[in-house]
C-alpha cells in the first residue's frame, strides 16, 4: 500500500470523491502543512495555523496508479483559485499536493504542467510540497458525507 495526500478545499467532498475509486483502500481527512501541533478544526478555521484541510489516501498501486489519483484530484476542484473553493475562503482551503517520495513529486509536477498547457488559461496555483505531519481530523469529520447519505458538497 502507498499513501497520497491532497488538499482541494473543504475535505468532505474531496474525501468522498477518492473513496469511490477502485483501488483506494482507505481515506482519512485531516490537517497538514501548518505550524501548530495537534490542531483542531476550530484552530484550522481561524486561518492562523498554516494547515490545509487534506485527504490522506491509502491506495493499492496494483489497482490504481498515483497518476489516476492525480486526475481525480485535478477534477475535484478549481486549481486556479487561490486559497478558495466556492464559498470557502482561507489558506486552509488551498490547492496542494503533499508528495511522499520523489516519484510522486515528479508525477505531480508533470501532471500540473500538462494540465496547465492543455486545460486552463488561468495559472494553476496548486502547491506541490513535501509531505509534513498529518494530523487526523476529529471523528465527526471522517466520511462526513457518507454518514449523512450524501454524495457531494456544494461544489
Amino acid at each position: 500500500m502507498e499513501k497520497a495526500t491532497f488538499g482541494a478545499g473543504c475535505f468532505w467532498g474531496v474525501e468522498e470523491t477518492f473513496r469511490q475509486l477502485k483501488g483506494v483502500v482507505s481515506t482519512a481527512v485531516g490537517y497538514e502543512g501548518g505550524m501548530t501541533n495537534a490542531p483542531t478544526y476550530k484552530d484550522v478555521c481561524t486561518d492562523r495555523t498554516g494547515h490545509a484541510e487534506v485527504v490522506q489516501v491509502e491506495f493499492d498501486p496494483k489497482q490504481i496508479s498515483y497518476e489516476k489519483l492525480l486526475d481525480s484530484f485535478w477534477h475535484s476542484h478549481n486549481p486556479t483559485s487561490l486559497n478558495r473553493q466556492g464559498p470557502d475562503i482561507g489558506t486552509q482551503y488551498r490547492s496542494v499536493i503533499f508528495f511522499h517520495d520523489a516519484q510522486q513529486e515528479k508525477a505531480a509536477k508533470a501532471s500540473k504542467d500538462k494540465l496547465q498547457k492543455t486545460g486552463y488559461k488561468s495559472p494553476i496555483v496548486t502547491q506541490i510540497v513535501p509531505a509534513a505531519i498529518f494530523w487526523k481530523a476529529e471523528d465527526y469529520h471522517q466520511q462526513y458525507l457518507a454518514k449523512r447519505g450524501l454524495g457531494s458538497c456544494h461544489l
